[in-house]
Formats: structure tokens, C-alpha cells, sequence
């Protein structure tokens, strides 16, 4: 191995450095072997992953989303890394398709090596790459369908990638319930990709089938001791200020008194202030406090007798959404009411979930604010679920920028490895081998669909060539559940057009990134001081 330990003084001691081949090696290895841990995840009948933390806890979690695995684990090796980053961009981008990704980079990578052993430069395989890309993005775009127009088949068409992205996760046998949850949830927020109208509330107890979409804001919080139930018309101010300053809190301070009375004086003073802040809450016109900060005894009294509801601790990230939802804004000082903007709703009501309260807010300002409560047997089912249906959620929002679709179960895969194909034969040179190498790392994908089937890849491979070579436009791809191939548009399989094509240029993109590199250099471990205590 050509590893330099600091040579010639240039890196300091304990730095390592590879040049060339080795370099290249490490690279090929290292992105490989990250593809082949979550290889086994992919398609309808990919397996799942237990991750086990080493922390104190040791929090288990069970999921096959390759973003999440990946997430989860340590990687040392530099080119895995790359790997790691472009399926998590996958997942902040369109929300799915990230394992795929990450497999198909490796198969080009696996590609890649078998050419660079025949002495071909890895400039001309990323060239040949590069046009293999552009040869498959178009191949995919005359695939494509686009029915925006009519809004029924464009439901349709929602429905089953919905499916399809469901079908390869913990929520495959209730997938026509949950695909039309997703389905609804997204068409209330009429074209936008913001999803943060929508909640999620997760209660265990019952079966995944249970769980169900509410119109409207649900809040996982109790309403205080002997106030309202239940408000119609709500004015409601929501906060982030201290309400727990009713008695005397002095921190790294003494205090000397010539008597019990000066204390009871201070403590009186104190909640003289408070009385007058809750005064203040009042005076803005409201019959709705919620706070994201604790809320003590004596102003939840104040705000009972007045009659108005009092809701304490609501987390952070739930008073956003619920200031987002009603139309208000999070206030923190109270001197200027009519700058404060006070947000609203038509009810706000106690609602039970299995044995656990939780409050309703119905008829928001945010018309197409929901909630989807999500029903199971455990919290890693429930964490597996949460995770799954916001992947369809992401991907049927991002179908509102681009509602095209194209055929799943592998048939977009081999139309564009088709294409690839006969791009390669009309090329001159070296460069055709790189492109025929894009087009073979196309069409491991079907295969190893098939293999996490358990179904014979190698023949059922060739039977989708010889369909696809016979006629163009052709639709036939693998249909898991029969063990067959079929056409893709009678079984419902539709994948999004956006997904597909993140997907492709992702995966180029870290291949050639990786195909770059001649020289890893690792910088020396920083040394421990012995002298410090």
C-alpha cells in the first residue's frame, strides 16, 4: 500500500497519504460497500435495518429508509462520506429514492473499476458518463407523462406514486389507506410544498389501519385545572415569555432580612408583577393563552377566573406550527397590544386519542392546516410509519412543481439503459465502453429488485430486454408480487419524474466526483497534551 507517513517533512508525523491506484482503491471500496449495506432495502420486498445506538439508552431503531441508515451509522472512509451526503440531499430534496441513489452510484463506481483494470483514463469514463446522463434524462423525459390538465387522472397519477412509495415501506399492506391520506393531506395545500400545515401525532394503542386525517390543528398538550373545555370563536395569544415567577427565584445571591414580614413583602411584590402581566395577557382581548414556557398556579388561577384558557409548555416547534396555522405571532412582551397579532380559530375543543387528551383546533385561518394521527403497536412502528408517510408526502408535494410521471418497477431503467445502449454503438472510441457501463449500471436496478424478491433477476432481465427491444413506447417492468413481468401502467405502478431524475444526476455526479480523486490525504491525529489535568 502507498501510504507516506509525513515524508520529505511536508506532512506532519502521523499523516497518511495514498497516491494513485491505491487512491483510487480506497475509493472504489469504501463507496461500494456503503452501497451494499442498504442494497438489500431496496424494492417492495427489501428487508429492514435494526440501528442500535451506543449510547446510554441504546435506542433502537427498525427502518429500510436509506437515509436513515445512513444517517445512523459511522463512516471513516472519505469516498462513503460522499455517498452518506448525496442520499441525505436525495431526502431533503424530493424525500425519496434514497436508497436507489445511493445503489446506483456504487454500480457505476463497480463499473468504473472493471474499466480503469483496462487501462482506460477516468477522465474519458467521466466523459462517457456524462453523455450516457444526458442520453438517459431524455429517454426519460419522452417516457414521461403529465396529466396536470385533468385533474381526476391527475389524482390517479398521485395515487399511485404514492403507492409505489409506499409499497417499499413498513405501511405496504395499508397502502390504499394511507396513499389517499397522503393523497387528501396535500391537495388542501393547493400547490404548495410547505409542509408544515400539515401535523403529525403519533399515540400508541390500536393498528396502523386506525389512523386517520382531522381537518384541522391538533395540540398534544391538557387544558389547565378549572378552565373552559371548549371555545367557540377563539381569539388566541400565543407567547413565549416566563410565567413562573410568583415566587422569590434569586440565584447566586444572599439575602438578609430583619424579618419574615420583609420576605412576605417581596414575595407579594412578586406577585403584584405577576397579576399585572397576566392583566396585560387579558387586556389584548383574548379567551386563548398558550405559552411555550410553564405556566405556575397562581396566574392559571387569574387566567381561570377570567375565563380564559390557559395552555402551558406547548413545545417549540408545535407553537410555531399552531401560530402558523391560526394566522398569529409569537409575542414575548405585552405593553403594545394593538401590535400584537392575535391568531383565530371557529373551535377549540378536548378530544380523546386511545386513553390520552388532546386538544382540537378547528376552523383555523390556515385553510389547508391538517393533521394526520398515526395509530400503532409500538413507537418503532410508529417511528418507521411517521418516517414512511412523510417520504410520500415529500414526493407527492414536490408533484406540484413538476407533475410528471414515469413507469415504475424498473421499466424506466431499462427504457433509458436502451437508449444508453444505442448511444454506445454509434460512439467511436473508448468512450462507448463507458457509456455500455452506464447503461449495465441502469439495469442493475430491476435486478436487484428482483433479487430482494427472491426471484430468478437473470431471467426475468432478459425477458424485459427482449419486450423493450421489440417495440418502443413499450411499458413492461417487474411486477414483485406476481413474480412477473407486466405492464407497469395496468398494475398502478407510477414513480415521480422529479424523483427519477434527482436520482440520476446525483448519482453521476458523486460517481464522477469519486473518479476524480488520485491522492487521499488524511491530516495527523491532534496529540493529547499529557501535561493539562
Amino acid at each position: 500500500m502507498e501510504a507516506a507517513q509525513g515524508n520529505n517533512g511536508v506532512l506532519n508525523d502521523g499523516a497518511t497519504e495514498e497516491k494513485g491506484e491505491t487512491a483510487r482503491l480506497s475509493s472504489y471500496i469504501g463507496a461500494m460497500a456503503i452501497a451494499d449495506l442498504v442494497k438489500t432495502t431496496l424494492g417492495p420486498k427489501g428487508m429492514d435495518k435494526i440501528l442500535q445506538s451506543a449510547g446510554r439508552g441504546q435506542v433502537v431503531t427498525v427502518t429500510n429508509d436509506g437515509a436513515t441508515i445512513l444517517k445512523s451509522i459511522y463512516v471513516d472512509n472519505p469516498a462513503a462520506k460522499v455517498l452518506v451526503d448525496i442520499s441525505k440531499v436525495q431526502d431533503d430534496q424530493v424525500g425519496d429514492g434514497t436508497t436507489s441513489v445511493v445503489v446506483l452510484a456504487g454500480e457505476l463506481l463497480k463499473e468504473a473499476e472493471k474499466l480503469t483494470n483496462m487501462r482506460i483514463h477516468p477522465q474519458t469514463i467521466i466523459q462517457g458518463y456524462r453523455e450516457a446522463l444526458n442520453c438517459a434524462l431524455n429517454a426519460l423525459t419522452e417516457a414521461s407523462v403529465n396529466n396536470i390538465e385533468d385533474p381526476e387522472a391527475y389524482r390517479n397519477d398521485m395515487l399511485r406514486v404514492a403507492r409505489t412509495t409506499l409499497s417499499s415501506k413498513i405501511l405496504t399492506n395499508d397502502k390504499e389507506h394511507f396513499s389517499n391520506l397522503a393523497v387528501d393531506a396535500i391537495l388542501r395545500l393547493k400547490g404548495s410544498t410547505n409542509l408544515d400545515a400539515i401535523q403529525m401525532i403519533k399515540r400508541r394503542g390500536g393498528t396502523l389501519a386506525e389512523s386517520y386525517l382531522d381537518e384541522g390543528f391538533i395540540l398534544d398538550k391538557k387544558i389547565g385545572v378549572g378552565q373552559p373545555k371548549r371555545i367557540e370563536n377563539a381569539k388566541i395569544l400565543v407567547a413565549n415569555t416566563p410565567m413562573d415567577t410568583d415566587k422569590i427565584k434569586i440565584y447566586g445571591a444572599r439575602v438578609r432580612t430583619d424579618g419574615m414580614d420583609k420576605v412576605v413583602a417581596i414575595e407579594q411584590a412578586e406577585k403584584d408583577k405577576m397579576r399585572a402581566k397576566v392583566e396585560k395577557i387579558i387586556g389584548h382581548g383574548v379567551n386563548c393563552f398558550i405559552n411555550r414556557q410553564l405556566i405556575y398556579n397562581f396566574p392559571e388561577q387569574i387566567f381561570a377566573d377570567a375565563g380564559v384558557m390557559a395552555i402551558e409548555h406547548a413545545d417549540f416547534d408545535g407553537i410555531e406550527r399552531l401560530a402558523l396555522v391560526t394566522g398569529g405571532e409569537i409575542v414575548s412582551t405585552f405593553d403594545r397590544p394593538e401590535d400584537a397579532k392575535l391568531g383565530e380559530c371557529k373551535l377549540i375543543e378536548e378530544i380523546m386519542i386511545g386513553e390520552d387528551k388532546l386538544i382540537r383546533f378547528s376552523g383555523v385561518a390556515l385553510g389547508e392546516a391538517c393533521t394526520i394521527v398515526l395509530r400503532g403497536a409500538s413507537t418503532h412502528i410508529l417511528d418507521e410509519a411517521d418516517r414512511s408517510l412523510h417520504d410520500a408526502l415529500c414526493v407527492l408535494s414536490q408533484m406540484s412543481t413538476d407533475s410528471r410521471v414515469v413507469n415504475g418497477g424498473g421499466c424506466s431503467e431499462m427504457i433509458m439503459s436502451k437508449a444508453v445502449e444505442s448511444l454506445a454503438q454509434q460512439t467511436p472510441g473508448k468512450k462507448s465502453l463507458a457509456i455500455e457501463s452506464f447503461a449495465k449500471a441502469l439495469r442493475q436496478i430491476p435486478t436487484i429488485i428482483a433479487e430482494n424478491g427472491g426471484l430468478d433477476s437473470t431471467e426475468l432481465i432478459s425477458q424485459l430486454r427482449a419486450v423493450h427491444a421489440e417495440a418502443s413506447g413499450c411499458r413492461h417492468g417487474i411486477d414483485i408480487l406476481t413474480g412477473q413481468i407486466g405492464d407497469m401502467r395496468e398494475c398502478g405502478i407510477n414513480e415521480s419524474f422529479k424523483v427519477k431524475k434527482c436520482m440520476l444526476n446525483s448519482a453521476t455526479e458523486a460517481a464522477e466526483m469519486i473518479l476524480r480523486v488520485d491522492d487521499i490525504i488524511k491530516c495527523a491525529p491532534r496529540q493529547r497534551d499529557e501535561n493539562r489535568m
